[in-house]
């Protein structure tokens, strides 16, 4: 979640265009990290929002707001229907694609500690298990796609008096 830019979603619409046209677009973040937070996710076909949300929390993690984005993000897309859910957290994207299976395997435990936010990652993981029709990707940050850009300014609402 970026600090500078706190555009609204109608500035956001204005100035970006570029990216991916469909898919669940999420985001989350804290100012400061740790502090207050907030999180946000868009559902979009070809452009068009389906469906959206976002949340505040009083004291939490830029992590737990990624997580929290994509576990509120798959509650968006109708069960049984193929959708890909773009997150800008690549410790996101990475603990679910590549380290949880291995993690429980080892009773939720990494070869080097504890795993950070089990509460979220093991919800998130349990979702994504029971919905193989959602796919997870990461997307790169900031780079002017248009729903990632979106989904920034859902989890900075709670900074604006205005959406």
């Amino acid at each position: 979640m970026a600090n500078g830019d706190l555009l609204t979603l109608a500035e956001v619409l204005a100035k970006y265009s570029t990216g991916p046209q469909t898919g669940v677009f999420t985001d989350g973040g804290s100012v400061p990290n740790p502090g207050p937070g907030g999180w946000g996710a868009v559902y979009v076909i070809d452009g068009e929002i389906v469906e959206q949300a976002h949340g505040h929390h009083p004291d939490t993690t830029n992590n737990r707001m990624e997580l929290t984005a994509l576990i509120e993000a798959c509650d968006l897309v109708p069960v049984g229907d193929p959708m890909t859910l773009f997150s800008d957290s690549n410790l996101a994207v990475q603990s679910m694609n590549n380290w949880a299976k291995g993690w429980q395997q080892r009773g939720w435990k990494r070869k080097t500690g504890p795993v950070e936010n089990l509460d979220l990652i093991k919800e998130l993981y349990f979702k994504l298990q029971g919905r193989p029709e959602l796919n997870l990707r990461w997307i790169k940050a900031h780079d002017g796609s248009l729903w990632n850009e979106y989904a920034d300014s859902l989890a900075n609402a709670w900074r604006r008096s205005e959406l």
